[in-house]
């Protein structure tokens, strides 16, 4: 099966809510070899854009859209999950977070899910993370980065602000803030 059959078959099954079947596509994909880097991106990714591209255009509901991400959620820590942590460490971590009042997590999710591959150890705090918690938690596992997950930009004054006071409360780790329509950091992070 090649990503496109996958995709095409994925994106089927998610429509319909077929949640058995998701998990089913993903099984295959992972059992044909499929890096999880590309599951996400080439197929996660790309199947949840295209439902929010449908749910735009009054296609789908936003229950139907929401029943989607759900769906891939659960898939994400039923199929995916248990092969995340067999890496060996480098000893390096990474906390993840989405902004307050931001409740799209999974692209956070997946940044997370990612870099434990690759043998970060990560704090994935989820959604809607106030940012006095947010910054206790940076002060308390003292990470070497910190990954802002910002998918709908509507707060931008927020985000640099949290930028600015997690650069106060630890100013040796890297910021990266992404999302679908952001990319910040500090000078001189990579």
């Amino acid at each position: 099966m090649k990503i496109n059959d996958h995709y095409n078959a994925y994106l089927a099954s998610l429509l319909r809510g077929d949640r058995a079947f998701c998990a089913n596509v993903v099984r295959q994909a992972l059992a044909a070899g499929m890096p999880i880097k590309t599951l996400y991106s080439e197929l996660f990714h790309t199947s949840l854009y295209q439902v929010g591209q449908l749910w735009q255009t009054n296609q789908i509901s936003v229950a139907a859209e929401h029943l989607a991400t759900a769906t891939t959620e659960s898939v994400m820590s039923q199929v995916v999950a248990p092969t995340l942590f067999s890496h060996d460490p480098i000893g390096r971590s990474m906390i993840v977070a989405c902004i307050a009042n931001e409740f799209h997590q999974i692209g956070g999710r997946m940044v997370a899910d990612i870099s434990e591959t690759k043998g970060w150890d990560t704090y994935f705090m989820g959604a809607n993370t106030p940012m006095v918690d947010l910054l206790n938690m940076i002060e308390k596992q003292r990470a070497d980065v910190l990954a802002l997950s910002i998918a709908v930009f509507f707060q931008p004054a927020h985000a640099q602000e949290c930028n600015r006071r997690s650069a106060q409360v630890l100013p040796g780790p890297a910021d990266l803030a992404g999302g679908t329509n952001v990319l910040l950091g500090r000078p001189g992070t990579q």
